[in-house]
């Protein structure tokens, strides 16, 4: 299967590659077959890169599945975010050109906004990538009604960020919703509370591997019953 945002540009290639080799043959020019082949080159590339298998995920409540294909490089502790709150964790998962770039929602919920900052383009596997360069921002708040924010990052090769998401969607795990072109980042921004089942250098699956779960809180009569003093018998 390719992902939809591929399709212009593997036809655009596959029309140029045949075009051209059809005028090698034309005129006889090693040139134009060179060329020719080069054109073919970058479309089985290209076919290769929009892949975008199927994958298998049963969503249970608050569990969180990783948005994008690649390595896990960094998991850190922010001050604050405006959305998430204070001691946000922040799981940062790099894509190299040959990882899976279609991108997935992490957790059932409703999209509170989304929103695009333009910036630098530092590679993607260093820190400062995640505010410099050129990102998305989505805030979801969970079933629960707990929030996170994940981003879409681009990098020193990625030049363009897909996404099909609007404030006020209800979206569900695993869903794909955009994609970044070649070799990008994408940060997962979770609340203290939430539980890792990764850490740094394991490899993950978009739409598949467990990234951890938001802890679930307790209700209001639970809260009150945990309160209540324990009966002591004499």
């Amino acid at each position: 299967m390719i992902a939809r945002d591929g399709w212009s540009l593997i036809l655009i290639g596959l029309v140029l590659t045949v075009v051209i080799l059809w005028a090698c043959t034309r005129w006889d020019s090693l040139i134009l077959f060179i060329v020719g082949l080069a054109f073919a080159f970058v479309t089985v590339f290209s076919v290769y890169f929009f892949r975008d298998p199927e994958r298998t995920f049963t969503p249970q409540p608050d569990l969180l599945v990783s948005p994008a294909d690649g390595t896990i490089v960094e998991i850190d502790t922010l001050d604050t975010h405006p959305f998430v709150g204070d001691s946000t964790v922040c799981v940062s998962i790099f894509l190299s050109i040959f990882n899976v770039h279609v991108n997935r929602i992490p957790i059932d919920g409703t999209i509170d906004y989304v929103k695009y900052i333009p910036g630098e383009f530092f590679p993607a596997f260093e820190k400062k990538a995640s505010e410099k360069n050129e990102h998305t921002e989505i805030g979801i708040t969970s079933v629960s009604g707990q929030k996170i924010v994940f981003k879409q990052i681009a990098g020193i090769i990625a030049r363009r960020i897909v996404y099909h998401l609007s404030s006020g969607d209800t979206v569900n795990a695993g869903a794909r919703f955009g994609m970044i072109r070649y070799g990008s980042r994408v940060d997962l921004l979770l609340p203290p509370s939430a539980r890792l089942d990764v850490k740094v250098g394991d490899c993950v699956r978009g739409g598949e591997s467990i990234i951890g779960a938001l802890a679930q809180e307790k209700s209001s009569a639970e809260s009150a019953e945990s309160q209540e003093e324990p009966d002591v018998k004499l």
